[in-house]
């Protein structure tokens, strides 16, 4: 017959999370780098930092709506639709002798 191992009561003593704390050294007492007065005035500054919608509104944060994987391939294809727009539009531009005969530019 197979006999189950149960607990000792000489087994080292286990924290709700199932790890043996007598195996650890306990923990240092960690002390602050930082300036407290430094570190409230992060603080307020963070709490006053516009939301994520004001910053891509303002177009400091690009827009995430679409999967990584396609942001680029949108971020191209956006720049080529932009160039070919500004590409049209001085291709429409009048020239220098229209605005000259228009009397809008003077001759040199």
């Amino acid at each position: 017959m197979a006999t189950t191992a149960t607990a000792s009561a000489t087994a080292a003593p286990v924290e709700s999370t199932g790890i043996n704390t007598e195996t650890r050294p306990p923990r240092p007492r960690r002390t602050s780098s930082v300036d407290p007065q430094i570190a409230d005035k992060v603080e307020r500054h963070l709490q006053q930092r516009p939301p994520k919608e004001a910053l891509i509104d303002r177009n400091i944060l690009k827009d995430d709506t679409v999967a990584p994987s396609l942001q680029a391939a949108r971020d191209k294809l956006q720049r080529s639709q932009l160039e070919d727009k500004l590409d049209h539009a001085l291709q429409q531009r009048p020239k220098r002798e229209e605005l000259v005969k228009d009397n809008i530019l003077k001759e040199d």
